[in-house]
């Protein structure tokens, strides 16, 4: 028992010697009295910034994005989504097979494989992956504590990337406001890429460095954020009079960036898939794609073939499950069969996929007769969905007048189903109603919908519509919630006084409310032209 004392003393000696040394191995520090011809920086550790946040107020930062902005380290996901969307499935499942080579070869011989595999003849004007698929992305992969790091900078802000500087332009310069993105350039030939990139001394994304000084930007010094394993740019932070270095462990404690804190609110983005893509999670997709194919052919032979109620029944056995919500204890749903017995009945809800109204048929089987005829009304359908549409499709031409009587025609044979966004809407906000519905009928149901999937998006805005069907099916589950809401007072219709675009703002509010969504001025023109360069005219 008496040898005890000396040996805590001695366990205390030791750990401290030992940490002393592998302190002064990873990080070192330079003192002010230093050679005036020494050009290394400052090299500190990460959490000494957060004592310091004053002195960034006036100061160029230069950070590394993968290492100093993102929780995870890795590029694979992204290079994976260029693949997958700009490439094909073909293209993806290549680099999947390579993605072993890419871990033994080093990081450097890695990304040149992952640029050449993802990118090799891909032409160069048609490459959008970057400004529509990755943002969403990478945004939900920015740590909270990274991103408050980077943003307490006053001064301009530079970012050093690893990935082509084609990939990440967008969203470090329009969705974080980075002044300059520094990044290697592809070379392409005859408007194709070659799948290989310029040397980092010739790249032209590295001479973002020299647009700065001629600026005057870079009178004051520069702090740089890094990591340990940075060894592509280490040149670049040499300018740096002192650079904090970030560890795995640090970002391991890093919380995800909330939604509320993005610079600019991420409305619009493209691709099918909607999981984050790690090997793990791509091998699990590769694999069922054959069952989901499958799948999809059962689903959609059940649903034609029994009755509404069985097929119900067998979808939710299979994963698609849907709710639906009526609030007030009954009196919307005993309010609801007895207008549906009256006929005409126009409900209003925003849209999320091109099942919408068919999710809304088969919910609305527990308040009125299935042998009630429902019509949706649509801005624009692919002719393949149109075609094997379970309930009736009615397409509006954008042309008023046409549009008007056609849906007077439809609410004199029966209900319908409209979603007056005229496109779909991915993310928590609502799109501008077009008011067109609040001039024909002063019957209005306001239905609030909300979709998630498991692995696919069926919507696109740059890919084949024709295939929308055929994703959304394809997920191993997805869930649609449907909130009936109450029928619209005469007062707050056209018939009340009230003119169409007060009805159709109105309208808005209340789904906007049910979903917790925002509501936009944002339009249909808006998302495409966004996404795809075009009006999105189907």
């Amino acid at each position: 028992m008496a040898g005890k004392p000396y040996n805590f003393k001695f366990f205390l000696f030791m750990q401290k010697v030992l940490f002393t040394r592998t302190w002064n191995k990873i990080y070192i520090q330079r003192k002010a009295s230093s050679s005036p011809h020494a050009s290394q920086p400052d090299f500190n550790k990460y959490p000494f910034l957060g004592k310091g946040q004053g002195t960034l107020l006036n100061k160029t930062l230069m950070f590394h994005m993968e290492g100093a902005l993102l929780k995870s380290s890795s590029v694979f996901p992204y290079f994976l989504l260029v693949a997958f969307e700009a490439g094909g499935p073909l293209r993806a499942f290549t680099l999947l097979l390579l993605y072993p080579i890419v871990c033994l070869v080093g990081k450097e011989w890695g990304l040149k494989i992952m640029v050449f595999v993802c990118f090799v003849g891909l032409k160069e004007a048609s490459f959008s992956v970057g400004r529509t698929v990755l943002p969403k992305f990478l945004l939900e992969d920015v740590g909270n504590e990274g991103f408050d790091m980077v943003m307490k900078c006053g001064g301009t802000k530079i970012a050093v990337t690893d990935m082509p500087r084609v990939m990440v332009d967008c969203f470090l310069k329009d969705y974080l406001r980075i002044e300059y993105v520094v990044g290697r350039e592809l070379k392409v030939v005859c408007g194709h890429f070659l799948g290989l990139m310029e040397d980092i001394k010739t790249s032209s994304g590295s001479m973002e460095l020299e647009k700065v000084p001629r600026e005057g930007k870079m009178d004051s010094p520069v702090i740089g954020i890094s990591c340990f394993n940075n060894s592509l740019h280490h040149q670049l932070f040499s300018c740096c009079e002192v650079v904090y270095m970030v560890s795995e462990a640090d970002k391991k404690n890093w919380q995800t960036l909330p939604r509320e804190k993005y610079p600019r609110p991420l409305i619009f983005h493209d691709g099918r898939l909607a999981l984050r893509p790690t090997p793990i999670a791509t091998l699990f997709i590769f694999m069922w794609i054959p069952f989901g194919i499958f799948l999809l052919l059962v689903r959609a032979i059940v649903f034609f073939l029994l009755p509404y109620k069985l097929s119900i029944l067998f979808l939710h056995f299979t994963g698609l499950r849907g709710t639906l919500i009526i609030p007030d204890d009954g009196r919307v749903s005993n309010e609801l069969k007895q207008l549906s017995k009256e006929g005409g009945l126009l409900y209003v809800c925003n849209h999320r996929t091109l099942l919408d109204p068919v999710y809304l048929s088969m919910g609305l089987v527990q308040v009125r007769p299935p042998s009630l005829s429902l019509a949706a009304v649509t801005y624009s359908l692919s002719r393949v969905t149109e075609l094997f549409a379970p309930i009736r499709t009615v397409r509006l031409t954008r042309n008023r007048e046409k549009d008007s009587k056609m849906i007077e025609k439809q609410l004199q044979q029966g209900d319908i189903v409209i979603c007056p966004e005229g496109t779909t809407c991915r993310e928590p906000y609502l799109l501008r109603f077009s008011p067109l519905f609040a001039e024909k009928t002063d019957r209005i149901v306001p239905v609030a919908i909300d979709f998630h999937v498991s692995m696919f998006y069926g919507t696109t805005a740059g890919g084949y519509k024709s295939l929308d069907p055929v994703f959304l099916l394809m997920n191993p589950t997805s869930h649609c919630s449907a909130t009936i809401l109450e029928k619209l007072p005469k007062s707050y219709t056209c018939k009340g006084g009230k003119s169409k675009f007060e009805v159709a703002n109105h309208v808005q509010a209340l789904i906007g409310k049910a979903l917790n969504f925002e509501c936009t001025s944002l339009t249909r023109k808006d998302k495409y032209m966004i996404l795809a360069g075009n009006e999105g005219i189907v």
